[in-house]
């Protein structure tokens, strides 16, 4: 069995350096991003499930099998059969090649490339475990997702070990209108001020399903995300389960129970502060986050050096759009009194600053799945 694997995380465009300070926090070697921003990384059985278990801007974890150029399908036929597949894919298994995606390449028939690639891993397999070419392979045991990407003729040859994807945590069940991904409010949180002293507080005024409230408490609790989920490469026959369970126990170990949390979600509706409610007891930090229904125009605080977090409607429809405006500047005008607060607002309008009434201090361009937004950021006065 092959015990060290070359490695891939992938994640939404924008996101790749933070999904590489997250995989050097965690001590694994060799993390570099490439120039199409993908993260490679190496390590074994303990690696694949350190990364799963604790990566909270990645969407997937893949074990890259092998790399290779190509211009005709007779070269990918070969290039494919030619991969290691004795030391992934036990007899028995289900090994569906379950997407293949094709950029600036000659092979730009995708399905052609899946096809091609999926009989050369049989008859490879054919071929190690002694069946003739008219038995078929049985496909019955554990599923092994294999994907290739080509880009510029280059091909990249992968198997998921994640599963669903990481983003899905485990503790939303329900969701609102417009759920904001887990990762992706993880990913928010972390490109705020607020981890460098979470003591101080946190507000979400559009709390909806409590996404960003709760992301910030696993975070400042150092609670893997992927604590409360399971893997696909739970069932691969290889994989050592012992090796996760124990990475479990090291992950437990390491929550924080002794910090003290200021963390406030907010919501006009009063089904979605009930929904937050739920989620975030699934999720284990009911404890340390408080909900209230409230208009955002009602919030009013004396504490100082605060961190407000917000997703607001975009108004992607036609028929929202005075609303939302109206709503963007009602934020403006409501936030306008927290000096010494820092803000950070998610929106696809590129009118935002105008109704807001204010310049941000930055903006980063992110992509809440295929939506281009930005996360205005405005910086709070400095306490002296």
């Amino acid at each position: 069995m092959k015990k060290n694997f070359k490695l891939m995380a992938t994640a939404a465009a924008g996101l790749e350096s933070l999904v590489a300070r997250e995989l050097r926090n965690l001590d694994i070697e060799n993390v570099t991003i490439d120039d199409r921003s993908r993260v490679f990384f190496e390590g074994d059985e303990s690696t694949i499930a350190k990364a799963n278990l604790w990566l909270r801007t990645a969407n997937r974890v893949k074990i890259v099998v092998g790399e290779f150029q190509v211009k005709t399908f007779e070269a990918l036929f070969d290039a494919v059969y030619e991969l290691p597949w004795e030391e992934l894919l036990p007899f028995g298994v289900q090994f569906p090649v379950s997407k293949a995606k094709s950029v600036k390449s000659a092979l730009h028939n995708e399905p052609s490339v899946q096809s091609i690639t999926k009989k050369a891993i049989v008859k490879k397999l054919q071929s190690i475990y002694h069946r003739p070419e008219n038995v078929p392979i049985p496909e019955n045991g554990a599923k092994f997702s294999i994907e290739i990407a080509l880009y510029k003729d280059k091909a990249t040859v992968m198997i998921d070990t994640t599963g669903e994807s990481l983003f899905k945590r485990g503790y939303r069940a329900e969701k609102g209108e417009a759920p904001l991904k887990e990762n992706m409010a993880a990913a928010i949180i972390m490109l705020t001020n607020w981890l460098a002293n979470p003591v101080r507080p946190f507000v979400d005024p559009t709390c909806g399903s409590g996404t960003f409230t709760i992301e910030a408490a696993l975070l400042a609790k150092n609670i893997a995300p992927g604590l409360k989920r399971e893997f696909a490469f739970e069932s691969f026959p290889w994989f050592d389960n012992e090796i996760l369970e124990t990475e479990r126990e090291k992950a437990r170990a390491q929550i924080r129970e002794d910090v003290t949390l200021d963390i406030s979600g907010f919501d006009i509706d009063g089904k979605m502060i009930e929904l937050a409610k739920r989620n975030a007891l699934a999720a284990g930090v009911s404890d340390v986050v408080k909900y209230k229904q409230m208009r955002l125009q009602d919030f009013k605080t004396s504490a100082l050096d605060g961190v407000l977090v917000s997703n607001p409607p975009y108004g992607v429809r036609l028929e929202d759009e005075e609303a939302v405006a109206a709503l963007y500047a009602e934020m403006g005008a409501s936030f306008a009194p927290l000096e010494t607060w820092s803000k950070y607002i998610l929106t696809s309008d590129l009118a935002f600053e105008t109704h807001y009434g204010s310049k941000a201090t930055k903006k980063r361009k992110l992509y809440n799945g295929t939506l281009r937004t930005d996360l205005y950021m405005y910086f709070g006065k400095r306490i002296k």
